[in-house]
């Protein structure tokens, strides 16, 4: 007999945001697949329930409106963790920079 795991409260919220997402675009006449498709390139909590947002607000009239969002958010996303990771490597410059002032 085979156990599954039991998942920790961070995978339980991703589970349930992401069938709340798929059921979302299901219940507006698309196919589940694209449901599927939308969650797995979103894949953290935050933009999948700003998808749902974005859904319950804008009312999309085609799946391409839906995608269109999709990529914009996977963008935003992206240049936010491009933000951070310039933002760590400044500050670990910086650190080095300081301690070069104090040797000399």
């Amino acid at each position: 007999m085979v156990r599954r795991r039991e998942l920790t409260p961070d995978e339980e919220l991703r589970r349930e945001i992401r069938e709340k997402l798929i059921k979302r675009i299901k219940a507006m006449g698309y196919p589940e697949s694209l449901g599927t498709a939308v969650a797995d390139n979103l894949r953290s909590v935050k933009t999948m329930d700003r998808m749902l947002g974005y859904l319950n607000a804008s009312h999309p009239r085609s799946a391409e409106e839906i995608v269109d969002e999709m990529l914009a958010i996977m963008e935003d996303r992206k240049r936010w963790i491009d933000k951070k990771e310039s933002e760590w490597a400044n500050a670990r410059y910086n650190e080095y920079l300081n301690g070069q002032e104090e040797e000399d």
